[in-house]
C-alpha cells in the first residue's frame, strides 16, 4: 500500500474552543501514540486526511513534527449530521512490524442460476507487515452451487499475511431462496411454542 504523505502540526491547545479554533482553519485535531512513547497532539489538513481515510488502512507519513513517522488511523471521530472528520487517533508503526488489522473480503462473479449468495463477513481480521497492508482477498463465487461455503480458513491470503479470524468462520455460503424463507418460518414458530401460554378466564358457577 502506499504512502500518503500529510503535512501535520503540533498542538498546543486543548478543550473544546481550540478545537473548533482547529477545525475553522481548515485542520482536523489529531493524536498519535504508540511505542511506549508519550502521546502527541497534533493537527492535520481536513481536505488532505479526508481523502487518506477514504482508503481503508491507509498508511500516512507524517511530516512536520520534527521527524518524519509512519501511523495507521487507529480510530476517527465524525459529525453525525455533516460527516465532517472530528478528531483521529493515529498509531504509530515502524517498516518491518506486524500489525493486526481488518480487511475487506471483495465478492466477484455470481452463484449457480437458482441459489442466492448469503455473505456473513464483510471484513476479516489479518496480520500483516506495518508497511504490507493488502486492500483485501478476493472471493470468486462465479457458478458456485447451493450448498457451497467459504470458510476463513479457505480465503486466499496474499504472501506475508497471516489470518487472525476464527478460521471456521463462515464467510459466506449459497443457499436457497426458499430455504432461507422456511428457516425464518421456523423460528418464528419455535418462538411461538416457547412463548408462555396464558391460561383462559374460568368463569365462576352461578349460584343456584
Amino acid at each position: 500500500m502506499p504512502e500518503v504523505r500529510i503535512q501535520a502540526e503540533p498542538r498546543t491547545e486543548f478543550g473544546k474552543g481550540a478545537a473548533r479554533r482547529t477545525r475553522r482553519a481548515g485542520r482536523v485535531p489529531a493524536v498519535i501514540y504508540g511505542h511506549g512513547a508519550q502521546t502527541r497532539h497534533l493537527s492535520l489538513p481536513e481536505h488532505e486526511i479526508m481523502l487518506a481515510l477514504k482508503t481503508q488502512n491507509a498508511l500516512i507519513r507524517l511530516e512536520g513534527l520534527g521527524r518524519a513517522g509512519l501511523a495507521l488511523p487507529k480510530a476517527v471521530q465524525r459529525d453525525p449530521l455533516k460527516g465532517t472528520i472530528e478528531h483521529v487517533d493515529l498509531i504509530e508503526v515502524r517498516r518491518g512490524e506486524k500489525v493486526t488489522v481488518e480487511i475487506a473480503v471483495r465478492v466477484a462473479g455470481d452463484v449457480f442460476s437458482g441459489g442466492l449468495l448469503d455473505q456473513q463477513l464483510m471484513t476479516v481480521s489479518v496480520e500483516a507487515e506495518a508497511t504490507n497492508i493488502p486492500t483485501g482477498v478476493d472471493v470468486d463465487v462465479e457458478g458456485m452451487e447451493i450448498g457451497t461455503s467459504v470458510h476463513a480458513k479457505d480465503l486466499v491470503l496474499p504472501d506475508g499475511t497471516t489470518l487472525s479470524t476464527d478460521p471456521e468462520a463462515l464467510v459466506l455460503h449459497v443457499v436457497e431462496p426458499a430455504a432461507e424463507a422456511a428457516a425464518e418460518a421456523e423460528e418464528a414458530a419455535a418462538q411461538a411454542e416457547g412463548a408462555e401460554e396464558v391460561p383462559a378466564p374460568v368463569e365462576a358457577a352461578a349460584e343456584e
